[in-house]
């Protein structure tokens, strides 16, 4: 309740008028003060940045394992695990930047044998949510020399079938070698599947991708208009681990895209800054600026368990 003490000189028949003046100027400062009280406590709060702040971005771009969208937001979901990945799609170069997805208990089950496709034939297929004038097609792979590389692996997405084919769309692929598709690329999504254990996370968030956007990261361009990358990256963001660092770690990985059966991951470890650096993507922007900076700017190897 309000109480208000008046000035000696106003008369009895002011004093109502007076009050009903002041009320509102009252209640203004105390919500004002209550705002304040607010932005103090603002810091200890999880808040979402870059995505968040454009409306014409999906309200997925502020899960935690998506970057900063620059391009087209093509997001995949299913109705046993909700939000299966998501794919940044450049409409002028019909090729992705990034496949976004996270992986935990919830998508980590495995009722889904992919031996059912020899039956049904090739599984792979342009994405259906992509206009057919921007996107990769069959045709464009076929005789390159290249593989059609996953960058969300079928292999992590053995839940239901509806979950693994999305896992074929040809947005969430890349040409690779063989050599490199098979080699060091195959390790790092064995070495991440045998890491995604309770024991070690409760959300692993994943970015991957291969350099699209300088003409110098780019092999070729080729005969059918496929970019083949020069390079592919990781980026991880653990929930559930160092408590130093609010119970997060990250870490990136950087490849150079040549025949590879190197197994020591080890030594293609970045900090997340450094493949912020190299990439220009900007990884795990909605976290909180003072836990962002922390994790992205720290590699700790030895906590994810690498060989």
């Amino acid at each position: 309740m309000l109480f208000f003490v008046y000035p000696k000189n106003i008369s009895p028949l002011m004093r109502p008028l007076l009050y009903y003046w002041l009320l509102p100027v009252c209640l203004a400062a105390l919500v004002f003060h209550a705002c304040a009280e607010d932005e103090d406590d603002e810091a200890a709060v999880p808040t979402f940045s870059a995505n968040s702040n454009d409306p014409s971005v999906s309200p997925h771009a502020t899960r935690l394992e998506m970057p900063a969208v620059r391009g087209r937001l093509v997001v995949h979901s299913t109705p046993q695990i909700g939000v299966n990945f998501a794919v940044e799609w450049v409409d002028a170069l019909k090729a992705q930047r990034w496949t976004a997805y996270q992986m935990h208990d919830g998508n980590n089950k495995r009722n889904w044998n992919r031996d059912a496709y020899g039956k049904d034939g090739d599984p792979f297929q342009p994405d259906p949510k992509l206009p057919s004038h921007v996107r990769t097609e069959l045709e464009h792979y076929r005789g390159s020399g290249y593989n059609r590389g996953h960058i969300c692996p079928s292999a992590d997405r053995l839940n239901e079938r509806a979950d693994n084919e999305q896992t074929f769309y040809l947005s969430n692929i890349q040409p690779q070698l063989y050599g490199f598709n098979s080699g060091v690329w195959l390790t790092m999504e064995n070495w991440l599947r045998n890491i995604n254990q309770a024991s070690m996370r409760d959300t692993l968030y994943v970015v991957k991708g291969g350099t699209v956007d300088r003409a110098d990261h780019i092999i070729k361009t080729t005969d059918k208009g496929l970019l083949v990358p020069r390079y592919f990256f990781v980026a991880l963001l653990c929930k559930n681990q160092d408590p130093t660092q609010w119970g997060y770690t990250a870490l990136g990985m950087w490849f150079e895209h040549k025949e590879n059966n190197d197994t020591r991951l080890s030594s293609y470890v970045v900090s997340v800054d450094e493949l912020e650096r190299l990439t220009g993507i900007d990884f795990f922007c909605n976290l909180p600026d003072e836990i962002e900076d922390v994790v992205e700017a720290n590699a700790v190897p030895s906590v994810w368990r690498l060989p």
